[in-house]
């Protein structure tokens, strides 16, 4: 099994993060932290094989943690900045996910992690090919883009609908806020639901089925 360790500041998207990694087999999560100083000692004593690392930490950035720990690891943040990506690549990281995400996405990246570390699992020395195939396996499942019929631009909208919401909304709220279409802005409040940007919750009226309301989840 591969060892998971989860930095993340937000409890409720740790857990998703959780639940989205213990859903792949081959990969176990040895712990959470919520800060830099946690995930320095937590990798410390539980000596994980990966990180699945957020930029944003409340003592100090997440890239000071890649920077200080031998560990490989996956970047899981809403940055998305130039200077970001490359800096996370420059200190180490082997992948960076953009929140909000699908479990499907997380879990293309994890699987490519598991081949790549298979790849270079034996002992002794590499070809060139050796190493250009253990780099192909580590991306090759990547989903770079949204799900079929899924657009950013659409989906920052719903996204900044539902973040200067006062209260809770449904679908039927931020379609007509937005003019989308109710089954348009249901898919992307579903969407943000999975990847632990924002809760939802059942509201029951007399008659009929329940109707889903949504809130965002501040970081």
């Amino acid at each position: 099994m591969l060892k998971v360790l989860v930095v993340e500041d937000d409890f409720r998207v740790a857990e998703v993060h959780v639940a989205f990694t213990e859903q792949v087999d081959g990969f176990t999560v040895v712990g959470t932290a919520r800060t830099v100083a946690d995930g320095r000692r937590l990798a410390a004593e539980t000596r994980p094989d990966l990180l699945l690392l957020d930029r944003y930490l409340p003592d100090d950035s997440g890239l000071t943690l890649l920077r200080e720990v031998s560990v490989d690891a996956i970047l899981l943040t809403a940055a998305a900045d130039t200077e970001t990506v490359r800096a996370a690549y420059a200190h180490g990281a082997l992948n960076y996910l953009v929140k909000p995400f699908t479990a499907e996405q997380l879990a293309d990246r994890l699987r490519g992690y598991a081949r790549y570390r298979a790849a270079l699992a034996a002992p002794g020395t590499l070809t060139q090919p050796d190493i250009d195939r253990a780099i192909r396996l580590l991306h090759e499942g990547d989903r770079t883009a949204a799900p079929k019929g899924h657009s950013p631009v659409t989906a920052r909208l719903v996204a900044d609908a539902l973040q200067a919401a006062a209260e809770p909304r449904s679908a039927a709220t931020v379609a007509a806020e937005l003019g989308i279409a109710r089954a348009t802005a249901q898919r992307y409040l579903a969407s943000l639901a999975e990847s632990g940007r924002a809760t939802m919750t059942l509201r029951y009226g007399t008659t009929g089925r329940p109707e889903h309301l949504y809130s965002w989840l501040p970081r």
